[in-house]
């Protein structure tokens, strides 16, 4: 019976074993280092706030995966021997296959700064990262002050995690404003306020230069590349981003980059080695995307990809447009399409920004200066129907087709308030048009 091993049980892989289950009658094994049963990374920020516990993580009851002949083990693979098809553990141990699936995700960014790996260091990816929050900062007793260097998403969600309990906090972003080089100007200082509303000590355009121990090896304080300033802290917090966690495969012939490098089939250079998800690098553009995409849903649908293929229907990964989702202490936030900050946006692409007068809700639409199709749009507080804009920017839609039906876009329940009417009438007032919502769409309408 073929032997399908997958190295890693998030998203990735696990989507992955069960469709290969689905699709056929080999055997499977998933190898983790990290926990026993599959996990929802992005729910350990509320576990970790007293909104579920970390069993209500797993998706999957433990009798699932004997029931389903998936086979787990637990061990950290150091090295991959490919011409004898053999994994080698830490431990000695080693287990061989017929095909290879890596799906090892990512890991926290470091650079070099001294005192790094100190006790009290630590980044918001794994198990581990939630059961040290609990040693360093389980109350604002035992952590009075906390410091997190790096304005991602991971970042945030950390700031909001210790702010629930009460421990003071000084975000480190070298950023002129807060993730400016994701979002345009309007949206990112929108988020530069609901931080610092929250009493978090926002310092942009600042550098971290180093992590000072104390007598016993535990961070104390860390010390500001630009000033010199010295913040006393209890945790430091490491959120400038994610690498793919591959350090353990360079030894090996598997080709990569940045990540495992992979062709549209999402196999390596290595016949029967596969990999997906966070770590794996796409040799050639898939379009307007990047090689690497860290993100949830793109993992799950290299998952299902590459069961297809390695239960003989050989696939192609397509992710299709680009989406995603997340939320700023209170704000959520959805993107479909492109819409590129102020560093990153191609000259062709124009922007229109809309923001509430209470400063928690906007959307930016992007659209071609010349053709005026439909782009992308950004929207912060107001929920909007991912099927909607996924036909449109398919159909190519011109900007104004989008705005006259915007409304049939909007996901809010249907008594609160909508604002397409005065989105509309900003962009007709910017850009000199008539736009009229359609009558359909005026029906959903209430007074904003």
């Amino acid at each position: 019976m073929e032997h399908i091993v997958i190295i890693g049980n998030g998203i990735s892989g696990v989507t992955a074993a069960r469709h290969i289950r689905k699709l056929s009658d080999k055997k499977i094994t998933i190898v983790s280092a990290e926990t026993d049963y599959f996990f929802s990374r992005t729910a350990l920020m509320y576990v970790y706030m007293g909104h579920m516990k970390f069993e209500h993580t797993q998706p999957y009851e433990n009798w699932f995966w004997k029931k389903n002949r998936i086979e787990l083990k637990q061990g950290f693979v150091k090295t991959i021997e490919t011409q004898s098809k053999t994994l080698h553990f830490a431990k000695g141990d080693t287990l061989t296959y017929d095909k290879l699936i890596i799906a090892t995700g990512s890991k926290p960014n470091k650079f070099g700064w001294p005192g790094q790996d100190l006790d009290g260091v630590q980044g918001l990816y794994h198990k581990q990262d939630l059961e040290n929050l609990e040693v360093y900062a389980p109350n604002n007793k035992i952590c009075k002050h906390a410091v997190i260097v790096g304005g991602g998403l991971i970042g945030i969600e950390l700031a909001e995690m210790l702010h629930s309990r009460h421990i003071p906090v000084t975000f480190l972003v070298r950023e002129t404003s807060f993730w400016n080089g994701v979002l345009p100007n309007g949206e990112s200082e929108m988020i530069n306020d609901e931080i610092r509303k929250n009493d978090i000590d926002l310092r942009l355009d600042v550098n971290l230069k180093e992590i000072v121990a104390d007598a016993n090896g535990k961070a104390k304080s860390v010390i500001v590349a630009e000033t010199g300033e010295e913040i006393a802290c209890d945790l430091v917090g490491l959120t400038a981003g994610v690498a793919p966690n591959i350090d353990f495969i360079k030894a090996s012939n598997i080709e990569t980059n940045r990540g495992v490098l992979v062709n549209r089939h999402l196999e390596t250079n290595i016949p029967n080695v596969y990999a997906i998800g966070d770590c794996a690098e796409q040799r050639e553009a898939i379009g307007n995307r990047r090689p690497i995409e860290a993100v949830w849903y793109t993992g799950r649908m290299m998952g299902e990809t590459v069961a297809q293929t390695i239960c003989g229907n050989t696939t192609e990964y397509k992710p299709g447009h680009w989406f995603n989702s997340a939320k700023f202490i209170d704000i959520e936030y959805q993107t479909y399409g492109w819409v590129h900050g102020e560093r990153g946006r191609p000259n062709y692409e124009q922007h229109f920004h809309w923001k509430h007068v209470d400063n928690n809700k906007c959307i930016t639409i992007a659209f071609h200066k010349d053709s005026k199709q439909f782009l992308g749009i950004n929207t912060f507080g107001i929920r909007m129907r991912h099927e909607i804009f996924d036909r449109w920017l398919t159909e190519q839609r011109h900007v104004h087709y989008v705005l006259e039906h915007l409304a049939d876009a909007n996901f809010d329940p249907e008594f609160y308030k909508l604002h397409e009417a005065n989105i509309v009438a900003q962009f007709n007032r910017e850009f000199n048009t008539n736009i009229q919502l359609k009558k359909k769409s005026w029906k959903r309408i209430f007074s904003a």
